[in-house]
């Protein structure tokens, strides 16, 4: 008796082990979409990723003090086409100082509502939001000082091989708060802050 018991037990625990290989992938589609499956991914998807279920979650890959950082404060810069060179050089600052950020297009609704409830109304870019505080166009020292406050580190830890920008997908603008762009019409410009 005690042997069927054994073997029914070491039969369960094999079974359970066999559930915990299960593989679970992760990519993102040609239109940004990210998506989870217990399937390969297509051909054409971005950034596959496999992980196994029941694996110990794999250690995040940025040094703890930047990694805490990105946790409380996340930093998020607003930038349009016609932006020009301050845009330019706000992200190539972030990049050299190895923080890691997302870029948004102020042009969509959605972001040019949030970049005017801290402009003052303006549709002013680029915009860094570091958390919750906010900063207006570029200047390096304010930026600097921002992301100093916020316990960025003064200098890259990023691992190689880890970018630090993420950009969400350009969309075409449907409507500017200020008004709509019309069909053969070229895009408003924005006006960049220095």
């Amino acid at each position: 008796m005690k042997g069927i018991a054994l073997l029914l037990g070491l039969a369960v625990a094999a079974g359970i082990g066999a559930a915990r290989a299960a593989e679970m992938y992760r990519w993102v589609d040609q239109a940004g979409q990210v998506h989870y499956s217990d399937q390969p991914p297509p051909p054409e998807a971005r950034s596959p990723e496999i992980r196994r279920l029941g694996d110990k979650p794999a250690a995040s890959t940025l040094p703890y003090a930047l990694r805490e950082a990105v946790r409380q404060f996340p930093v998020t810069v607003y930038t349009a086409e016609g932006c020009g060179q301050s845009c330019k050089q706000a992200a190539a600052y972030l990049t050299r100082r190895g923080v890691p950020f997302t870029e948004k297009d102020a042009r969509t609704a959605e972001n040019a509502d949030v970049v005017m409830s801290h402009t003052g109304g303006k549709l002013e870019v680029p915009l860094m939001i570091v958390g919750r505080s906010a900063v207006r166009g570029y200047e390096e020292s304010a930026w600097a000082a921002a992301l100093d406050a916020a316990g960025y580190p003064r200098s890259s830890t990023l691992p190689p091989g880890v970018a630090a920008r993420q950009a969400e997908p350009r969309q075409v603008p449907k409507d500017t708060p200020e008004e709509a762009q019309q069909p053969g019409e070229a895009s408003p410009e924005v006006p960049a802050t220095n």
